[in-house]
């Protein structure tokens, strides 16, 4: 089998999503030379609601992206409005950190315009790839990926550092053996679909006895509808009805009627998505070699929405420690021990609310 590339790097980065494309754009602007490899090409969708917190919408303005993010035609989102036991409040969204809005990009394009930077920054990003194992030396220090392209070619790539971005199931997790520190409970479900026709006015948050729903509005007059329940109530609901379609149907109707009222006349534009259980867990985010960022790290349920904002944060954690490794300003054990240990003091208080 003909090997399509055999280089070395400073790093190469496992996903090119939110997590891996922006710790490559972040380390790439620092000076250091970037790979990033990902199994799809851009732009691409992925499974999320795509909410983005104000701290990740800080960050966006921080790294010059956020008028592009705007300028795809994602809605700056003003105000929220929350509702419960029948009554129904709304909040304008105050100026904080130099932001008064928020922001729902579809991952198509956020994830376009997060590759694409990385780009602009000298990162390479090479779609269709899979890595398939990772190369130790003799002590067994991770020093390089092995892959295989859509043709089937072989990739080899040496590197000073390895990070998986690769998600929930992150196959450098897998093979470095990440060991998860931490376990909450996994019995949660969140679903959602694109309503189109409908009015949209901001974030809109739904609360029920067992159910928390809500809209999101995005590109193209959109809006994404979710509902999270316990992963039981899900399960029930789609054993007992012939579709998934139904069965979100069925979840919104019985929890939110008001909602489901207003989607009969609107129009449905994609499937019903989702993940009918859903961990939350903290893994080891860093070993001889290699670091974890991401939902290759950190995995929370969708419920409290941070999942973009969290990736965001932790990719600036560890492209300033992989920094300090490389130019030897900081031993690398202790530099990414210090990436492990503000990741885990940061995310603190939303995994334990989520």
């Amino acid at each position: 089998m003909q090997t399509a590339n055999r280089s070395r790097h400073d790093v190469v980065v496992a996903g090119g999503r939110v997590a891996g494309s922006a710790t490559a754009m972040l380390l790439a602007r620092l000076g250091h030379d970037v790979v990033v490899l990902d199994q799809a090409s851009f732009p691409s969708d992925t499974v999320s609601t795509h909410s983005i917190a104000r701290s990740g919408v800080v960050q966006l303005r921080r790294w010059g992206l956020l008028d592009e993010v705007l300028d795809s035609g994602a809605p700056a989102i003003r105000q929220v409005t929350f509702n419960a036991g029948g009554e129904s409040t709304t909040r304008t969204i105050k100026d904080k950190a130099g932001v008064d809005f928020l922001v729902a990009p579809r991952r198509y394009v956020l994830d376009t315009i997060l590759a694409t930077a990385a780009e602009h920054a000298g990162a390479e990003v090479r779609s269709g790839v899979t890595v398939t194992g990772l190369q130790r030396d003799g002590r067994g220090r991770v020093v390089g990926v092995d892959g295989r392209d859509r043709s089937g070619a072989m990739v080899e790539l040496g590197a000073r550092f390895v990070v998986g971005a690769d998600g929930l199931r992150s196959r450098v997790a897998e093979l470095v053996g990440a060991a998860i520190n931490e376990a909450g409970r996994a019995g949660g479900a969140t679903q959602y679909a694109y309503y189109a026709g409908g009015r949209w006015v901001g974030f809109e948050f739904f609360v029920a006895e067992r159910s928390f729903a809500g809209v999101f509005p995005t590109h193209d007059g959109q809006a994404c509808i979710w509902v999270c329940t316990p992963s039981a109530d899900a399960k029930a609901v789609r054993r007992r009805t012939p579709s998934r379609v139904e069965a979100f149907g069925q979840l919104l109707e019985r929890s939110h009627p008001e909602l489901a009222l207003r989607l009969r006349h609107a129009r449905r534009t994609s499937p019903v998505q989702g993940m009918l259980r859903q961990p939350n867990q903290l893994r080891q985010a860093f070993g001889p070699g290699w670091a974890l960022v991401g939902d290759a790290g950190y995995y929370r349920d969708a419920i409290t929405a941070y999942g973009i904002s969290d990736a965001f944060r932790d990719a600036e954690l560890l492209a300033a420690a992989l920094n300090q490794a490389l130019r030897g300003a900081v031993e690398e054990p202790t530099a990414l021990a210090g990436y492990q240990q503000q990741r885990d003091q940061a995310l603190r208080e939303i995994f334990e609310l989520t």
